[in-house]
């Protein structure tokens, strides 16, 4: 006799593995430098984001105890897990987990990049669910001092980019750290995208000599690669970018950017991946042009009531 799942997981699973019918979205970033930690921004419609209360977990990990990056993704059993940028120069990335994005996990150090002597960061690492592996990729950028000589020099004094990966089925065991992505320049913030039935990998270009620090897409039918060739440009020309996050509503892709040299949260929207359009006029961002403004983020779906217990907790603690 075939055993079927049970319809709760069965919808989990099929969350991941296809562009799942947000109920609600949430923005996890952080701000300013990421001392105060998690915050979360909600939408309906994916243009008109709430802010829902505070910080809704403290750093407590890293040498610099920072919680940059934050990127969070549901798994199968619908438990959130998130990785973020613990510091500036460490060679770990933090790691936690919570079933309702308000009670969390103790936080971990993970040690991705320990056994390269003089590693010199692991920044904006982001974290996807393989479905057909049932395994979590986590992928980061890393510069190891000596490689990748044919582009040294090329961005910020010292940093030459890769991205970098392991995988994990229970948080507890991990594989070796790999080479994950090499275009030839230094690159940083990956994140996948997966739309119109297609996965994609969107990367910023952090070529610094001459200026790019654009973003660039390229189609990924495997999350371990190989990657399509990267498109031109879709970010607007020379403007400086960062933490790209992108999400399909409804016939729309929108990627959304974090504009950091300009202090402001941008957007683009298309329809075919191929003709780009700015909708930053349309977003409405919480605290744009103060320092508590939104930094380099994830966008991730939520069911209803994940979302309302959220706002039922921060109207708890508002005074």
């Amino acid at each position: 006799m075939r055993r079927l799942l049970p319809v709760s997981l069965l919808a989990a699973l099929l969350c991941c593995a296809l562009p799942c019918r947000a109920d609600a979205w949430l923005f996890a970033y952080f701000t300013q430098n990421g001392e105060d930690g998690l915050h979360f921004a909600a939408s309906t419609d994916a243009y008109t984001w709430e802010k829902i209360g505070g910080s809704w977990l403290t750093p407590k990990v890293g040498k610099a105890r920072l919680m940059r990056d934050p990127c969070i993704v549901r798994g199968p059993d619908g438990t959130f897990h998130m990785v973020w940028t613990s510091g500036w120069n460490e060679n770990n990335i933090g790691y936690a987990s919570s079933r309702d994005l308000i009670h969390w996990s103790e936080q971990e150090e993970l040690p991705v990049m320990a056994h390269e002597p003089g590693v010199l960061n692991a920044w904006a690492p982001e974290i996807v669910y393989d479905d057909a592996r049932g395994e979590f990729l986590i992928f980061w950028a890393s510069t190891v001092p000596g490689k990748f000589k044919e582009t040294s020099g090329s961005s910020e004094e010292k940093y030459n980019h890769r991205m970098y990966a392991t995988t994990t089925k229970d948080f507890a065991t991990f594989t070796p750290t790999r080479l994950f992505y090499d275009p030839g320049f230094s690159v940083i913030d990956a994140t996948f995208l997966q739309a119109h039935g297609k996965r994609y990998l969107i990367v910023k270009d952090e070529t610094r000599n001459p200026p790019r620090k654009h973003l660039r897409i390229a189609e990924a039918p495997d999350l371990r690669g190989p990657f399509g060739s990267l498109s031109a440009p879709i970010t607007p020309p020379g403007l400086w970018v960062e933490g790209p996050t992108a999400i399909q509503a409804g016939d729309d892709v929108i990627v959304y950017y974090d504009a950091y040299t300009t202090k402001h949260y941008g957007a683009l929207r298309s329809r075919d991946l191929k003709h780009w359009e700015d909708v930053t006029a349309r977003m409405r961002f919480p605290d744009e042009g103060t320092p508590q403004r939104m930094r380099h983020g994830t966008v991730f779906a939520v069911p209803d009531h994940v979302l309302a217990a959220l706002r039922a907790s921060a109207a708890r603690q508002t005074p």
